[in-house]
């Protein structure tokens, strides 16, 4: 088990130093609790997979999606990643690099109604 342990950090460790654009614009928003106090980790894993940016507290799921995800095979990896992880009990919340890019505070308003949604319920 630690040797998972160790690949998993190693992993982890290595997507956060390649992130995307938008991923370390994102990040610069919700780190250090600056989105009204949630705590956010980035390149998190969870089970076999690992999150772009994950809220442990409201068990929500952040993913931002570049040109990919577009192909049958991307399509189909991301329907059993979002399997998985509604089964595990997260919400998932999908944007792209171009709401980052254009629309940052749309993108953090999204985040936002949708931590709040949990709440009205």
């Amino acid at each position: 088990m630690r040797g998972r342990q160790i690949f998993t950090t190693q992993r982890a460790r290595e997507l956060r130093a390649s992130q995307t654009s938008a991923e370390a614009l994102l990040w610069r928003r919700l780190r250090n609790r600056a989105l009204l106090g949630f705590k956010f980790v980035r390149q998190a894993p969870i089970g076999p997979y690992f999150i772009d940016f994950l809220c442990r507290e409201e068990t929500l799921v952040i993913e931002i999606d570049g040109a990919t995800h577009s192909t049958e095979a991307e399509l189909a990896y991301d329907a059993r990643r979002e399997t998985f992880l509604r089964g595990a009990g997260f919400r998932i919340l999908r944007g792209s690099n171009d709401d980052v890019f254009h629309n940052m505070t749309g993108a953090l308003d999204a985040i936002l109604a949708t931590i709040e949604k949990r709440h009205s319920l």
